[in-house]
């Protein structure tokens, strides 16, 4: 049976150090496993960057069509929130967490779009760099000479159900 909508979704998320360690690739082979088990999953925003493992998982689940949202000269490609609300899930699977999204979206943020989600009873499974973490963002720009624009506070990967480490050798990294 379905949980009532009142219930509040749970969030995972596969977080990183190092972008390109293979976070996308684990939350879309969740995916597959869940369903395989039978859960209602659909992917809600991923980047494949070109990668063909992700490639070829994208192809066996459901997406939700994504949102091209233009605004001056550009064209962004977001996720379509309504669109997901809409179809109600079980799980979806919302990759980039920090991202910012265009300026005439809804929220600011996906994860303010992860929080509607959540809040509309969806399960959501999620990707982040650990550099998008507010309370790190002194320290990333110390060790970088960057500064994040993208930030998730602290509070809100807190009430998170699971954080996944993903991570690989910087040898296996440069390789990739």
């Amino acid at each position: 049976a379905d949980r009532p909508p009142t219930v509040r979704g749970t969030l995972k998320i596969y977080l990183d150090a190092a972008p390109g360690v293979g976070k996308t690739y684990a939350m879309l082979s969740e995916g597959r496993r869940l369903r395989a088990h039978g859960v209602d999953v659909v992917v809600a925003y991923a980047e494949a960057h070109d990668r063909p493992g992700i490639v070829s998982q994208l192809a066996e689940l459901e997406a939700v069509p994504v949102q091209l949202v233009s605004r001056r000269r550009a064209t962004f490609v977001e996720l379509d929130l309504d669109a997901v609300l809409a179809r109600h899930p079980k799980v979806a699977l919302v990759d980039e967490f920090a991202y910012t999204n265009a300026p005439t979206s809804r929220n600011a943020h996906r994860w303010e779009d992860v929080e509607e989600l959540l809040d509309a009873g969806v399960d959501v499974v999620s990707t982040l760099n650990i550099q998008h973490l507010e309370s790190l963002i002194d320290v990333v720009e110390r060790i970088t000479g960057v500064r994040q624009l993208e930030i998730v506070p602290d509070a809100v990967v807190r009430n998170a159900y699971e954080i996944v480490v993903v991570d690989m050798t910087p040898e296996a990294l440069r390789r990739r």
